[in-house]
């Protein structure tokens, strides 16, 4: 054992009394999060989405509290990943982009990754990093993490169960999370083989295929779909920790492409949408025969998984004492066939390349936050509160009293789930830094927001843009409001701290 580990084993003892024992009237809550993958500001009913059905996301917001002004901590899935789980902002963070960890040889491999356990995940967390897993653990807690991990190798140290998680089934590895069809996943350190056969990603139709045969498509619909294993290890997670308090991270890699969905809800969108030209795999990923249809029908499976949960929280009695939470990790994609402005995927935020997944513009980055807790967070209400995903552990810690270790840019939500407005702490800014699409720097003051790009080719100057009037972030204000611009030019300069890697320096910052 760690001496991280009997610290915190000696911490619960004296601390919590073994609290599992507690009455269920009386114990800590439960806690699902929920983190989509990819999912957009405006992918769900609830937010505005017209063609793809989440009737079951849209009841939990319904008896709920939803969050208009909710942002992601990176538009990239690792560092987004990284920071909700440790409270930082992307200036402080130890994960500021996706880090594939490259000198330990052919990452990129996919075959070869299968079978090399050293060429899976990202760049690792050190195992000294707390989390919110280690947070809860130190209040009794049994944690879990299913579905996609993304924070370090299934040799390194950066593994779940060196950072507070007591169980972990999914992907390690982000890239073997580009097919919803894997040869293996992990159960904590054992690899789990399952029945389908290697293809790797960016595999195309062969030469002479019908594109317009369902057939000519077979290699991408197999025996095993990851997403219906994680709801399952999920479930029996509920079903085994039922008696004493629980934290389920469920890190869906849904709705990130490849396009790949159980067939039923695919055919249902098929109806619904009406016919369509197919997805060649000209953008990466699988080919996709009906490419609209399968993006939709991933959706609204996840949105089906999230009504599995509640179901089963309510039979097994768990309803009442659970607090769930819904996010996503980013804004929506334009890479794999997914035709994410075809369905307004963010909302009134726009998309498109450079809109979306991978920049700060809102599209990117602003998401949605759904909390529910019955008889705790109102019901039906809504809150343009300012708020981030690094806000979730010092929320978790008011919430059940623990003590964070370290230090984090967070402020507790609870006060705004729970209905008490007026004790909510209010941030004064939020600061994002991204070194990679050419580097990129936002602040969120009011209702301002600054915006620098193409930092790693030296580029200073701030655009600015008045989310009051211009949510589109469409014109340019900077030359208007010079003392905003001086601001949060300030701002930029106060909040980021030079990286440990060299990957992340930010060039424009004298970072070479």
């Amino acid at each position: 054992m760690t001496v991280k580990s009997l610290t915190f084993f000696f911490f619960l003892l004296i601390t919590t009394g073994l609290s599992g024992q507690h009455s269920s009237s009386s114990r800590l809550p439960n806690i699902i999060l929920i983190l989509a993958d990819d999912l957009g500001y405006g992918e769900l009913g609830c937010y505005g989405q017209k063609a793809i059905e989440t009737p079951h996301i849209d009841a939990l917001a319904s008896t709920g509290i939803r969050f208009t002004q909710f942002y992601t901590a990176a538009p990239v899935c690792a560092p987004a990943r990284c920071m909700l789980l440790t409270g930082l902002h992307s200036g402080h963070a130890y994960i500021r982009g996706n880090d594939e960890f490259g000198e330990r040889g052919p990452v990129w491999d996919f075959a070869k990754a299968v079978e090399d356990p050293n060429l899976e995940g990202q760049r690792p967390l050190p195992d000294s990093t707390f989390t919110m897993g280690d947070l809860l653990q130190t209040k009794g807690y049994t944690t879990a993490v299913i579905g996609k991990w993304g924070l370090g190798g299934p040799l390194t140290e950066g593994i779940p169960g060196k950072l507070g998680f007591d169980f972990f089934f999914g992907y390690n590895c982000q890239r073997q999370a580009h097919t919803y069809y894997p040869r293996h996943l992990w159960k904590n350190e054992e690899k789990v083989w399952l029945d389908n056969k290697l293809v790797p990603p960016n595999t195309r139709l062969p030469d002479g295929a019908d594109t317009l045969a369902e057939e000519s498509y077979a290699d991408f619909e197999l025996a095993q779909y990851a997403p219906e294993l994680m709801l399952t290890e999920a479930q029996q997670f509920i079903r085994k920790n039922k008696e004493h308090p629980f934290f389920l991270y469920y890190a869906t890699p849904i709705p990130h492409v490849p396009l790949q969905a159980p067939r039923r809800w695919v055919d249902y969108y098929r109806k619904k949408l009406g016919p369509e030209a197919p997805y060649t795999g000209d953008k990466g990923y699988f080919p996709c025969r009906y490419p609209r249809a399968t993006y939709a029908a991933m959706i609204s499976y996840l949105d089906e998984q999230v009504g599995a949960l509640v179901e089963q929280l309510k039979a097994e009695g768990l309803y009442e004492n659970t607090l769930i939470l819904f996010t996503s990790d980013n804004g929506p994609t334009y890479a794999g066939g997914a035709d994410t402005p075809f369905f307004e995927s963010g909302g009134p935020f726009g998309c498109d390349y450079g809109r979306g997944k991978g920049f700060v513009h809102e599209g990117g980055i602003r998401v949605p936050l759904i909390a529910a807790w019955p008889g705790h967070v109102p019901a039906g209400k809504s809150t343009d509160l300012l708020a981030a995903l690094w806000d979730l552990l010092p929320t978790f810690s008011e919430l059940t009293e623990g003590e964070i270790s370290s230090t984090t840019d967070g402020l507790s939500l609870l006060p705004t789930f729970l209905g008490q407005a007026e004790k909510q702490l209010q941030h004064e800014f939020l600061y994002w830094e991204f070194p990679e699409y050419k580097g990129q720097q936002a602040v969120r003051m009011g209702h301002w927001k600054a915006i620098r790009k193409d930092m790693q080719e030296g580029n200073l100057s701030i655009e600015l843009y008045n989310l009051e009037t211009d949510l589109g972030e469409q014109t340019d204000v900077a030359a208007q409001h010079p003392e905003i611009v001086a601001r949060t030019a300030e701002i930029m300069r106060q909040e980021h701290s030079t990286s440990a890697f060299s990957r992340f320096y930010l060039k424009a910052l004298g970072e070479e």
